[in-house]
């Protein structure tokens, strides 16, 4: 995707993980898409303030009502970029459930970049972590991080990306849930971001940004586990697929 894809996992103290999107989106218009829990005027005040603060844009809202869903030709309507933003990360795939075909294809077409905001960064996969803090009832990340589910639940995803990822990785301890997926083998690879922090990919490569650190995780290779190594702000991260040595 000529665009660029961003992905950010969480928190809202670095201003600096929004200007690759700005930079991307050429000062114009981004579509902000918030699943609408009640409060979503208020969510996209303060993904404006942070785009604002970043550059020169545009924001613009695309609100969803929690179980509706979201409509994909809104692309065609002027927009320069796309940023899927936070919340239940379950009710961002119901959402955009009926088009996660369509919808990377048309990003394709019109050379759109696509930026994810913890769920919006999880739904850019091709098999999506939704949540979930237990396999086979053994807990693996805090229950409080489980976005309303038992078991870690992987959904399709937009397959923006072919890795699965995870957010808060520092803050929420997401990481653990990221190594049991793969680790079962329920997603290829993975990458889990911290907050305050972007993982910017082109090519089978990454570059971190940010005040945090990238982990990616691949299967160990031995069947016996997984592989964990991590990425700080400036440095490359290698995307491709063959497991880590």
């Amino acid at each position: 995707m000529s665009g660029g894809i961003f992905l950010i996992g969480g928190g809202w103290d670095a201003v600096e993980v929004y200007e690759p999107l700005v930079r991307a989106a050429g000062g114009g218009r981004i579509g902000c898409v918030i699943v609408d829990e009640g409060d979503g005027q208020e969510q996209f005040a303060r993904y404006a303030g942070a785009l604002r603060a970043a550059g020169e844009c545009v924001p613009v809202p695309l609100l969803v009502p929690l179980g509706g869903a979201f409509e994909a030709n809104l692309l065609e309507e002027g927009l320069d970029g796309l940023l899927v933003c936070g919340g239940l990360t379950p009710a961002y795939q119901e959402a955009f459930a009926h088009c996660l075909e369509p919808l990377p294809e048309l990003l394709a077409e019109r050379g759109l970049p696509y930026a994810g905001f913890s769920a919006g960064a999880a739904l850019a996969a091709r098999r999506a972590v939704v949540g979930g803090w237990l396999v086979g009832g053994v807990p693996v990340c805090p229950p409080d991080t489980a976005e309303d589910l038992e078991e870690v639940e992987v959904r399709p995803g937009l397959g923006l990306v072919p890795f699965a990822v995870d957010a808060h990785a520092a803050q929420w301890g997401t990481l653990g849930r990221l190594v049991a997926a793969v680790s079962r083998g329920s997603v290829p690879y993975g990458v889990a971001i911290d907050e305050n922090t972007v993982l910017e990919t082109a090519d089978g490569e990454g570059r971190v940004g940010g005040r945090g650190r990238v982990h990616v995780v691949r299967p160990s290779g031995d069947g016996a586990g997984a592989v964990v190594r991590s990425y700080a702000a400036g440095e490359a991260v290698p995307l491709g697929q063959p497991p880590l040595p």
